[in-house]
């Protein structure tokens, strides 16, 4: 068993603005603990996580694959600045987006003001946000790359997966 990574230096009032990890982030851990000899076995040059947060998935995925992963955070929309240069070399890409459904309203407000409710607020489907990455995803990915995306029924998973499938040939598991 992999260890959760140590947040002990975040403080409550770091959680006011970063999201604290709770169920859907160890979800993501025991996923990517479950797929651990595969992920080794990439030998990935390049991880990605959108929305790292409080950083607990990184500083995980760094902890599976051995001493010598850097972590760099950047600041930036998705991984916008970065597409051309990473273009089909993304070997692991972790997205564990906002995902609750909300009004609209809520959802743009959130996203606006950049504040803890931006981690969730989702919109009508909760899929607002995810769905502006998910056109991304193929232009990122690498050959043998591997996508993790945390989602919720009534973000209609089996809808994703089609869609990821028929327009870009990724195949999934549930």
């Amino acid at each position: 068993m992999i260890p959760t990574p140590d947040l002990s230096h975040l403080t409550a009032k770091d959680y006011d603005h970063v999201y604290e990890p709770a169920e859907d982030t160890f979800l993501l851990l025991d996923a990517l603990e479950e797929d651990e000899r595969e992920l080794k076995d990439l030998n990935p040059s390049i991880s990605l996580e959108i929305g790292s947060g409080s950083g607990c998935v990184s500083a995980f995925i760094g902890k599976i694959l051995g001493p010598s992963v850097m972590l760099d955070v950047i600041n930036a929309s998705f991984a916008s600045p970065l597409t051309t240069r990473l273009k089909r070399a993304v070997d692991i890409i972790l997205f564990n987006p906002p995902y609750v459904p909300t009004m609209p309203e809520e959802m743009s407000d959130a996203q606006d003001r950049r504040g803890i409710s931006g981690s969730w607020a989702g919109g009508t489907d909760g899929m607002n946000v995810t769905n502006i990455f998910l056109d991304q995803v193929e232009e990122l990915l690498s050959e043998q790359g591997r996508f993790y995306l945390v989602a919720v029924a009534e973000n209609n998973v089996p809808g994703i997966q089609e869609r990821m499938s028929r327009l870009y040939g990724l195949r999934s598991d549930p």
